[in-house]
């Protein structure tokens, strides 16, 4: 969708200038020009859909019925217009909607197979006329974007979004192949799909094409997939029936499920959706039948169906009240039952699946260039829309890296790194740490004592050769359960480390089993919530290596969490940061599962305190199901405001603020709200307290891909260099964005991140201001690598996500249906920050 802000022209961020810093290259981009828009005006008409809650689904069936009908054709008199799947339908031409034209409307008889699923009414009344000519005075940066320019373009949205709607596989604004699909574990298959968005750029309007792909189960006998779910080799080994824990996981795996019956015949194939199963066999489970005798589903099918189950042994499915299906009768449909969520085996062979080189990804975008067939579409066609089949070619420069500074003790203590990453041999940190007491807790029984004292001795090696001060060498050693009472284990493992030095404990650090998250949750929980100590947690196989590597970014980890800085960029590589007091903020909001409409949104905010970009402290907060603008910034910022001056000794001058991931559409209400708090958060110290503040988005949920167009200009993964910016061609026709492509390429094709500066009183240029970004990519101190995303984003972002484990466990399935007393229910389940750690980087 376009950038959705109707800002009054005076509050607009223009681009200053295009940057001219670094190294002149060409790429490809997935974006594809249109060559031509429509010109005329377009028609924008309602659709009510009678009676009303009819699902999405039935609505896409209705209208493809309409279509066809002969009342139909009769009324679009061959015209095309784009129904958007919702309520709106886009005409390239008048349509006549009754005498008066104030609307119009028709019976449609929605058939399903030879069965009729009813008769529904379709109420079609013109809403106006969108002025499409507003358009291009937008794209050559005449016209703010205005309500009537973002429905030009939702309709060129519409319009590419259309043809595959009606004729493929679509889940979102993705549709999908099962050409060249692929299994996955349990009963699954992984589909490839493709997405096209109409994109506003300078001068001209561009379709961005990109590929995705998704999980189905397998279509086929309902039957032979449960052994699959299961992880068993054969149905034979069910004969003496499910054990209650395994049949309640293939419910909650099978629920909503898409199936139809199949022994009815070919012209009955029924389509249900499952609700359940029942606890018992089907020759166990009885209902009462038509004529009021009781009587077990297997009895039935052969007394009326003629049919003898050959697998009774296994549970029925629940459709409506009452109507029981064996499983052998039922089929899963091709394409239409997604896995909601994936598990770790399926997860990882997708990413396997998706793993695409640049040039296999940049060939697929072309195969999907092909499937959309833009010339010959004939929605396109009459909406007099022409786009170009190949990739645009686009302008785009390299960054320099920023020079990377060490302990003065080190080996080549200040250098520059070289493709997007470093070593840390011969290296010792800018600031170590003092660790004078501490414990370790064993959560896992595979690992002997004689391995964990070796890697605890080898950790403490590692401390002191990177250069922290470490005074106990020989932390007191718990086992411990990890079924049992993490709470009192955890507890007593500080009361441990105190006893053994008679200092206040300062790390706990827990080995954990391979496989769970349960554990890692209750550790982080009650360790910040509840004991207020920083932890560090790992894996048993990691112990039992004991790599030095491993053991080196431990050790990274360990030094930030207890306060030291294990690298920074010397004063002139930050000058903005350097010359005034100033602080970066980062946020970023962690929403759950888009079908979980009980668990709140996380929000997690964090801010510099010191003058190289490297300590930052942080506050969390837990607000209202998916809330995507942060209701409390205001006392966020206020909060760490405060711990700004408590540990510079001065209020800082300027206020740079990274807003992680917020979609375009949400633009004007984080303009109106956030940055408003900011303002508000700063007067509330002080009247006269007026900071200049630079507000900006950083968006990695987009579809936007460069491919180097030379080898000489690829990194060794075949990506774009790390410091490849794109700020022309592609870009705002005016606002202040860019792409930037920080990170090496390690596996698959790169993502950029977007950046958009939304409000700027700190007057950036382009190239200060990319290269600021750039350099503060070099900035996360736990990786020996350029990040993806300036660091105070990706550490609002790990501390986002950290929040969710201060969650207690709660049984979904007796909350309340009253949504107010459940949110509150759920925010209050939260614990909060131990008041010692909000200073820390706790977090990483």
């Amino acid at each position: 969708m376009a950038q959705a802000s109707n800002r009054d022209l005076t509050e607009l961020i223009m681009r200053p200038n295009t940057g001219t810093v670094g190294k002149q290259v060409r790429v490809r981009s997935n974006f594809f020009e249109m060559t031509s828009i429509p010109t005329q005006n377009i028609q924008h008409l309602n659709i009510q859909f009678l009676p009303e809650g009819t699902s999405l689904p039935v609505r896409k069936k209705l209208w493809q019925c309409f279509e066809d009908s002969l009342k139909g054709r009769a009324f679009l008199n061959k015209i095309k217009p784009v129904f958007d799947g919702r309520a709106n339908l886009f005409s390239p031409k008048p349509l006549k909607c009754g005498d008066d034209n104030l609307g119009i409307s028709f019976e449609v008889n929605l058939q399903q197979g030879n069965r009729s699923r009813g008769v529904f009414k379709l109420k079609i009344k013109p809403v106006g006329v969108i002025n499409m000519s507003e358009l291009q005075l937008l794209l050559d940066g005449k016209s703010i974007i205005t309500n009537n320019c973002l429905m030009a373009i939702r309709v060129l949205d519409t319009l590419f979004h259309y043809f595959p709607y009606i004729y493929y596989t679509t889940m979102g604004r993705s549709f999908y192949t099962p050409q060249g699909k692929r299994p996955l574990p349990n009963g699954a298959e992984v589909w490839q799909g493709f997405n096209q968005y109409a994109r506003p750029t300078q001068g001209k309007m561009m379709v961005n094409i990109g590929v995705s792909s998704i999980a189905f189960y397998q279509p086929g006998p309902l039957h032979e997939m449960l052994p699959k779910l299961l992880g068993r080799h054969s149905l034979g080994e069910l004969r003496r029936g499910i054990p209650d824990r395994e049949r309640i996981k293939v419910e909650k795996i099978l629920k909503n499920l898409k199936i139809v019956v199949v022994h009815r015949g070919a012209e009955k194939r029924l389509k249900y959706k499952i609700n359940k199963l029942t606890p018992t066999s089907a020759e166990n489970t009885v209902f009462k039948d038509d004529t009021g005798n009781e009587v077990t589903v297997a009895q039935h099918f052969q007394n009326t169906c003629n049919r003898r189950l050959a697998f009774p042994f296994l549970p029925c499915v629940v459709v409506k009240k009452n109507t029981f299906l064996p499983m052998e009768v039922c089929e899963v449909v091709s394409g239409r039952c997604p896995v909601e969520t994936p598990n770790d085996y399926q997860k990882g062979e997708m990413i396997k699946f998706t793993w695409n080189t640049p040039n296999a990804r940049a060939n697929l975008i072309n195969q999907g260039i092909d499937i959309l067939d833009h010339k010959d579409n004939p929605y396109v066609q009459q909406f007099g829309v022409s786009v170009k089949p190949d990739m645009t070619m686009v302008n785009a420069r390299v960054l320099p890296p920023p020079k990377i500074s060490f302990h003065a003790s080190s080996e080549d203590a200040s250098f520059t790194p070289v493709g997007g990453t470093w070593s840390l041999s011969g290296k010792k940190v800018a600031n170590g740490a003092t660790l004078k007491s501490w414990s370790v807790v064993n959560f896992a029984s595979s690992i002997n004592d004689g391995s964990v004292r070796f890697f605890i001795r080898e950790l403490g090696q590692m401390f002191i050769d990177n250069g922290l001060n470490v005074i106990n060498l020989e932390p007191p050693i718990t086992h411990a359960d990890p079924q049992g009472d993490v709470e009192r284990t955890l507890k007593e493992a500080w009361l441990k480390a105190g006893n053994a030095t008679k200092v206040k404990p300062e790390l706990i650090f827990c080995i954990l089993p391979n496989t769970g998250v349960q554990i890692y949750a209750d550790i982080k929980r009650v360790c910040d919530t509840v004991i207020g100590i920083p932890t560090q947690c790992v894996k048993t196989k990691y112990v039992a290596k004991a790599e030095r590597t491993y053991i080196a970014n431990v050790s990274l980890k360990v030094n930030m969490k207890l306060g030291g800085v294990n690298w920074f960029l010397a004063n002139f590589q930050v000058p903005f940061i350097s010359n005034k007091p100033t602080i970066i903020f980062g946020a970023d909001v962690a929403h759950p599962d888009n079908s979980d409409v009980k668990t709140p949104t996380l929000v997690g905010l964090t801010a510099s305190m010191d003058s190289y970009a490297s300590r930052y402290a942080s506050a969390i907060r837990v607000q209202a199901n998916h809330t995507e603008i942060i209701a409390d910034l205001a006392n966020m910022v206020k909060e760490l405001l405060k711990t700004f001056y408590q540990n510079c000794g001065q209020k800082p001058q300027q206020i740079l603020f990274y807003r992680g991931d917020i979609p375009e559409t949400q633009f004007n209400q984080v303009f109106k709200y956030e940055i408003a708090a900011i303002h508000a958060a700063c007067a509330s110290l002080d009247k006269t307290y007026k900071p200049s503040v630079t507000f900006v988005v950083v968006q990695k949920r987009h579809h936007a891909r460069f491919f180097p167009v030379e080898p000489r200009n690829a990194d060794r993964s075949g990506n774009c260099q790390p410091g490849t910016v794109v700020d022309t061609d592609i870009v705002h026709p005016f606002e202040f964005d860019f792409y930037l492509q920080s990170h090496a390429g390690l596996q698959g094709t790169s993502r950029p991140a977007h950046y958009h500066v939304l409000y700027d009183d700190n007057h950036f240029s382009a190239d200060a201001f990319q290269e600021l970004s750039y350099n503060l990519c070099y900035m996360c101190q736990t990786t020996t690598n350029a990040l993806s995303i300036c660091a105070p984003v990706y550490y609002a972002g790990l501390l986002a996500e950290r929040a969710r484990y201060y969650q207690k466990g709660k049984n979904w399935n007796n909350v309340t249906d009253n949504t107010n007393e459940l949110i509150n229910n759920e925010l209050a389940t939260f614990g909060c920050i131990k008041p010692e750690l909000k200073n820390t980087m706790f977090f990483l």
